[in-house]
């Protein structure tokens, strides 16, 4: 994937304290708060001002008061009409907030990267060889297996290089990569008392920093599910909140599929981000739902839209946010259909497995 410009470094309270002003504390705080806020700058400000009540983050270098002047200076915060909103500056910070975090999570659990099955022209040479072939990149050939090749034919006496003795190393191909990221935006991601759209936002955010910044040439385009299913821009990603929403997975799906059917890309992907059933879809114009159990007019609906994803060469990889094995075995069905991936994440490793499933299938032999 390549190395992203950040080095990370043990903790140490008493030595990255020291130099680090007010201002950049409470900023830092500002940010996460925004994170569980949707974007939503007053009730971010709201909250940093109970807690410095309670635990005195500010001191006589800066008051609350100075600190909210200074984020509309340096332009992370705008006042318009009395209301306070953030600028297209707190959005890239956020989106860029997230990466970090994701990455930094990667890093501690060890997991490392999955590595690809595919080999093809690309621009990272691997340390395997084969036969040299008509149009080889001369800087791809492995002099030590191209001499040993000669040696072994001809010996000493009669050393020459034939063709046959030439080998290069193979690559990893880059290609680019279209993938639509569906969001469920379902009152269920609030239910219970477990903020599940908060994991889901911040994993969008990253990956789309990851992808603005590392894969120029890949595309992602957002997905947002209830009762019905829209594009959201990237723009727009801070502020997704979840509503008073059944699940129209169908809907979801047949947005990202006309989507990624524009994009005319060999690679396709749909990733979807969801912790419950579907409960509803569109029947002659009325919206049929039910939210009691698996309903089988409704599955049956979703489960023939995976199919014709996998007919189209787009394969489905769900990020199922939720334990119930009723629900899992749902997952299990759209899955087979669609010949694709399920993950069942927790919320503190979201990130982690989208991330991971991104890079390792990003690189594709394109036949």
């Amino acid at each position: 994937m390549g190395a992203l410009p950040f080095r990370y470094t043990h903790w140490d309270p008493e030595r990255h304290g020291r130099g680090v002003s007010t201002f950049e504390r409470l900023l830092d705080l500002f940010q996460h708060l925004l994170q569980f806020t949707a974007g939503d700058a007053a009730e971010a400000l709201n909250w940093l001002t109970q807690l410095d009540e309670r635990y005195e983050l500010t001191d006589e270098e800066m008051g609350m008061g100075d600190f909210i002047e200074e984020l509309k200076r340096q332009g992370y915060i705008r006042e318009e009409q009395g209301q306070f909103e953030i600028t297209v500056r707190t959005e890239r910070a956020l989106r860029n907030r997230s990466l970090e975090e994701i990455f930094r999570q990667l890093r501690k659990s060890g997991r490392g990267r999955h590595a690809t099955p595919y080999e093809g022209k690309g621009d990272e040479r691997l340390p395997e060889t084969r036969p040299w072939q008509f149009g080889d990149d001369p800087h791809l050939l492995n002099i030590t297996h191209t001499l040993s090749n000669s040696y072994r034919r001809g010996g000493l006496d009669e050393w020459s290089l034939a063709e046959e003795d030439y080998e290069v190393h193979e690559t990893d191909h880059h290609s680019s990569q279209s993938t639509v990221l569906m969001i469920d935006l379902s009152h269920s991601m609030i239910l219970y008392g477990e903020d599940r759209i908060t994991p889901a936002r911040k994993t969008a955010m990253a990956l789309a920093e990851l992808i603005l910044r590392r894969y120029a040439k890949d595309t992602l385009d957002i997905v947002a599910f209830g009762d019905d299913a829209w594009e959201v821009s990237i723009r727009d990603l801070p502020y997704l909140k979840v509503g008073p929403y059944h699940t129209n997975t169908r809907a979801g799906l047949q947005r990202a599929r006309d989507i990624l059917r524009r994009r005319k890309n060999l690679n396709r992907q749909i990733f979807m981000i969801t912790d419950g059933k579907p409960s509803c879809h569109f029947e002659g114009g009325r919206l049929y739902k039910n939210v009691f159990g698996l309903d089988r007019r409704i599955v049956n609906k979703v489960l023939e839209e995976a199919v014709m994803c996998r007919r189209e060469g787009i394969k489905i990889t769900t990020f199922m946010i939720a334990r119930d094995p009723y629900l899992q075995g749902f997952v299990r069905q759209l899955t087979e259909a669609n010949q694709g991936r399920a993950y069942y994440a927790s919320l503190d490793n979201l990130g982690e497995f989208l991330f991971e499933d991104y890079v390792r299938n990003r690189r594709k032999r394109v036949r």
